[in-house]
């Protein structure tokens, strides 16, 4: 037995009888050179909006805010330097949205509990 006779797997573009059988089909696409990962997060998007009546295109953002970048969320300053350390190490592009590290509530949180405070809760005690 041959190692062809064991892998389902062909070469491209060519599927196994008993899979062609058992499937619909598949969509293969392409990126055009950018990140596979991220086009592939945004053709779910937007099959996600498609209502599945015909085949219109749907009304999307044409990029989220990140758009193709990758994040990365250090928290304290020896993680942002970390961080640096290691754009300048393999020569990477990268660029900070913020210089204040702090991490803070926006002014829309409620700082302040609505329930009353009951005072220290007695248990039980067994």
């Amino acid at each position: 037995m041959k190692i062809k006779d064991i892998v389902a797997e062909g070469k491209f573009g060519s599927k196994p009888d008993h899979a062609k059988n058992s499937d619909t089909g598949e969509w293969v696409f392409r990126d055009n050179g950018t990140d596979r990962v991220y086009n592939l997060n945004r053709i779910m998007m937007a099959s996600a909006m498609h209502d599945g009546q015909g085949d219109h295109s749907v009304e999307m953002d044409e990029a989220s805010w990140v758009e193709k970048n990758n994040i990365a969320r250090p928290y304290t300053e020896a993680e942002h330097n970390m961080m640096k350390g290691a754009f300048k190490t393999i020569k990477s592009d990268y660029h900070h949205t913020s210089q204040d590290h702090r991490s803070r509530e926006d002014d829309d949180v409620h700082k302040v509990s609505p329930i009353a405070d009951r005072g220290p809760v007695k248990r039980k005690s067994k």
